[in-house]
């Protein structure tokens, strides 16, 4: 096994030199930290982070929480309205491992205190941390923007001197796929939203209501309906609206789950998509384009959502910390909306 010394000697530096290349310092000039990473390849040397973090050497370790603090976080993953969020984390990890970081993922359930979170990370000297999707009243959000440990929000709202987040811009994308249905002269638009307390469903409904008031189209209650986000819970509230109401042209689901759900629920009803309903879905997750017929959706940038997100840790890591990062979305019209028959 190649070590520090033979690295030095390739690369024509001081082990100290090494060291601190290795172990993610910066004051080191950029030409040298080349000479040093490549002699490292060359070699296959890989640092002793157990070491390091005795020495008191920067931690490579960055620590992943997702969702509720009181689940088995593995397998809420496997969940259907957690399926945007996992294309999300393989971009997030792809990115730490490109920089040299190893993901810590603490995976028993929490249900110690906020500050018992804090804790555990600290306890595994991990040098930051990335939080996905926790829901509103998470007490380890404040916790963690109090404790100062660098740490980065996705699809949650978290700010401090060493916090920041990044989120889709979810209003204007539900606005956008509200005015691409009126654009198409639907009048009578059901909807199926995520709950209101989350941030995510809060904005959403935000932008459908702002695209029906810019139009002078005034909201129908009876047409709406909320789910937990799930494939099954869009289905059954789809059931429930069509047991009483039969007059909606189009279907805006909050995710593209949850618009899985409402196709199969006007199938069983002899509803065809799109001629007798248009549905829309937001997310743009693979599944879109295999379902029947191809889901008209908003799509997020998942790809840049995990890797801004990395982006922004690292700099509040190197003592950076700049403003959230609030990402643009787009229409991707497929074949699920066409004009209303009447």
């Amino acid at each position: 096994m190649a070590t520090s010394a033979e690295v030095a000697r390739l690369a024509g530096v001081s082990r100290a030199t090494v060291s601190r290349v290795l172990s993610g310092g910066t004051k080191v000039k950029d030409e040298t930290r080349k000479r040093v990473e490549a002699a490292a390849r060359s070699l296959g040397y890989e640092p002793d982070v157990a070491a390091q973090s005795v020495a008191g050497a920067r931690s490579k370790t960055i620590a992943l929480g997702f969702f509720a603090n009181d689940v088995w976080a593995l397998s809420h993953l496997i969940r259907p309205q957690y399926h945007f969020h996992l294309d999300v984390l393989r971009h997030v990890e792809g990115a730490l491992a490109g920089a040299g970081y190893d993901l810590l993922l603490p995976s028993r359930p929490n249900s110690a205190s906020s500050a018992g979170y804090v804790r555990l990370l600290r306890a595994r000297r991990v040098a930051g941390a990335i939080m996905v999707a926790c829901p509103p009243g998470d007490r380890r959000v404040q916790a963690l923007v109090e404790s100062q440990l660098p740490t980065v929000f996705i699809d949650s709202i978290g700010e401090g001197p060493r916090a920041t987040f990044v989120t889709s811009d979810n209003t204007e994308g539900a606005q956008q796929i509200t005015e691409h249905l009126l654009d198409l002269g639907h009048r009578r638009i059901a909807r199926v939203i995520g709950t209101e307390t989350d941030p995510s469903g809060r904005d959403r409904l935000t932008g459908i209501r702002a695209a029906l008031s810019a139009r002078g189209v005034p909201e129908d209650s009876g047409l709406a309906r909320t789910s937990d986000w799930s494939t099954e819970g869009a289905y059954r509230e789809m059931l429930s609206l069509l047991a009483v109401r039969r007059d909606f042209t189009a279907v805006i689901a909050e995710s593209d789950m949850m618009a899985i759900g409402i196709l199969r629920a006007l199938h069983e009803h002899g509803l065809r998509v799109p001629e007798d309903v248009s549905v829309t879905g937001f997310d743009d997750i693979d599944l879109c384009a295999f379902t029947q017929p191809p889901l008209t959706t908003v799509r997020q940038d998942a790809e840049v959502m995990g890797t801004g997100a990395v982006r922004a840790l690292l700099d509040i890591i190197g003592g950076t910390n700049g403003p959230p990062l609030v990402l643009p979305t787009d229409v991707v019209v497929r074949q699920s909306t066409t004009v209303p028959r009447s």
